[in-house]
């Protein structure tokens, strides 16, 4: 039996695909445009839904895109906030569906 076959997405569409898809579901979405001059590695997005009182912050990458040390800092010092309710993932299109049916829309 042959494996799926995965559509190569770049970062920039998938970012895309996840900001509207949070749009849909009544989130906000914020996204640093030009991060020329911002701190390294803060993650991609962050969402919030006023009327559930949710907060994501999120890391996108391709399929085989490689998370930096920056990044992964910035992961794990916010992970410590999921006790708190701030919800943490790092992303890739594979994990789309997930992420719209078990995280959006929930």
């Amino acid at each position: 039996m042959k494996a799926a076959k995965v559509l190569k997405i770049t970062e920039k569409v998938f970012q895309e695909q996840v900001r509207k898809a949070a749009i849909l579901t009544g989130w906000s979405c914020y996204h640093t445009w030009n991060s020329f001059r911002s701190t390294e590695g803060f993650p991609d997005c962050v969402l919030v839904h006023p009327k559930k009182g949710r907060l994501i912050f999120a890391e996108l990458k391709s399929e085989n895109g490689k998370v930096s040390e920056a990044q992964q800092q910035w992961l794990d010092d916010l992970s410590t906030l999921v006790p708190l309710g701030v919800e943490v993932y790092m992303l890739r299109p594979s994990d789309f569906d997930w992420f719209w049916e078990e995280v959006l829309k929930k």
